[in-house]
């Protein structure tokens, strides 16, 4: 069904803008802000894309999950909150978006149905976080707990970011250096080698062939180069690709023992939060499962359900699959024998976390000085490529 960008006012003057999806067109529309006392003044059709949800960024989502929970706890209603946040915010696409979701809820909806067309933007664990709060009754702990995990996961992920910052700036630069020489270097030195009449050495040779393709045919290739990388992306993650893809990436030289701890961390911190807030623990597996975004994971959150359905310990279960570390499993054993699972869960991955930033901090010491390495290697090859023929020329000379 199509998503409409709707102005509506009540009875009273005052105006109200939102967003309102899944209806059959403006006439339905209008009966349905009419049921809540809202006259339609314009409507326009958008696409989904224009929506807005992409200039929603993660930090707006963790303030507003904040203080969403904040308000809530302070006894002010849903709708309340709801219209507050979506004046108060600083992103019209987030404005529109909680003028919908106050609308919906004012129409009967829960608050779950409600974020339910969002669930992209606001993350398959704040939906199933409120459709648990809302449940057990535990809203105002569900509406922290997310912001505290979102909070968590956007931490984790700006950290890793900001630690790959460098090699990737020494990588980009390596590039620029070496197109550079080869557009614009090398076919100066071509020329000079045609007017010596000397016989180019292979590596010579490659280089300029390099440099003549490049030349002649780089508006073409670096744009194809990009598109194929996109297109192998996409093919990956959409395609039974992707399972290898996860699995390659869990076992990389140097880099797959940061992987495997970092998906441990996503997948073990929504199912303590979940299983805190009243989350049986087999939906909860589920829910981590998906969350995780790793099909890897995910096929070890269905093995996990079924061993946990069977009345395995939850302990037991996770010992059973290499990728939890020791003190993961340990945690889970010592939580369940005390009935504080939840708890020791996610103590258990802040300690994971912090052995992620020391593993982090390891590898970008390791990784600077043999970036700079081969970016010098990689100049110096091509350099010396470059002066080899004026090298036998000199030769030749004496």
């Amino acid at each position: 069904m199509p998503t409409f960008q709707y102005t509506a006012k009540d009875r009273s003057g005052r105006e109200l803008s939102g967003v309102y999806e899944e209806i059959a067109g403006v006439g339905a529309l209008r009966s349905e802000l009419a049921r809540l006392g809202y006259a339609l003044v314009r409507a326009r059709r958008v696409r989904e894309h224009t929506a807005g949800r992409s200039r929603v960024k993660a930090e707006d989502i963790v303030a507003f999950a904040y203080k969403f929970s904040g308000m809530y706890s302070a006894g002010l209603s849903v709708t309340s909150c709801l219209e507050t946040l979506a004046e108060q915010t600083e992103r019209p696409a987030l404005g529109r978006m909680l003028s919908d979701v106050k609308t919906r809820v004012e129409a009967g909806a829960s608050l779950t149905k409600a974020f339910e067309p969002y669930r992209d933007v606001f993350s398959e664990f704040f939906v199933g976080m409120l459709e648990a709060g809302e449940t057990a009754g535990k809203l105002a702990e569900a509406l922290e707990m997310s912001a505290i995990y979102l909070e968590k996961r956007e931490q984790l992920r700006t950290k890793v970011r900001s630690a790959f910052i460098y090699p990737i700036a020494v990588g980009v630069v390596c590039l620029a250096v070496l197109f550079g020489l080869l557009l614009f270097v090398v076919p100066v030195f071509t020329k000079l080698y045609a007017n010596l009449r000397v016989p180019l050495p292979g590596p010579t040779l490659a280089l300029v062939t390099l440099s003549k393709m490049l030349t002649i045919w780089g508006w073409v290739v670096i744009p194809a180069a990009i598109g194929a990388g996109w297109m192998i992306g996409r093919v990956v993650r959409r395609s039974g690709l992707k399972r290898g893809w996860d699995r390659c990436k869990l076992r990389l030289p140097m880099f797959g023992r940061l992987n495997r701890m970092i998906l441990v961390s996503r997948f073990m911190r929504p199912f303590a939060m979940l299983t805190a807030v009243g989350v049986s623990v087999i939906d909860a597996f589920r829910i981590a499962g998906d969350i995780a975004r790793n099909a890897e994971m995910t096929l070890v959150a269905q093995d996990l359900q079924r061993v946990t359905q069977a009345g395995s310990p939850v302990g037991k279960a996770l010992a059973a699959h290499k990728i939890f570390p020791a003190e993961i499993v340990q945690m889970a054993t010592s939580g369940e024998q005390v009935g504080r699972l939840a708890d020791m869960l996610v103590k258990g991955v802040d300690l994971l976390d912090r052995d992620i930033e020391r593993i982090l901090a390891s590898l970008i010491v390791k990784l600077e000085p043999a970036l700079t390495l081969i970016m010098g290697l990689v100049i110096g090859l091509v350099l010396m490529g470059v002066y080899l023929p004026m090298f036998d020329y000199m030769t030749h000379l004496r």
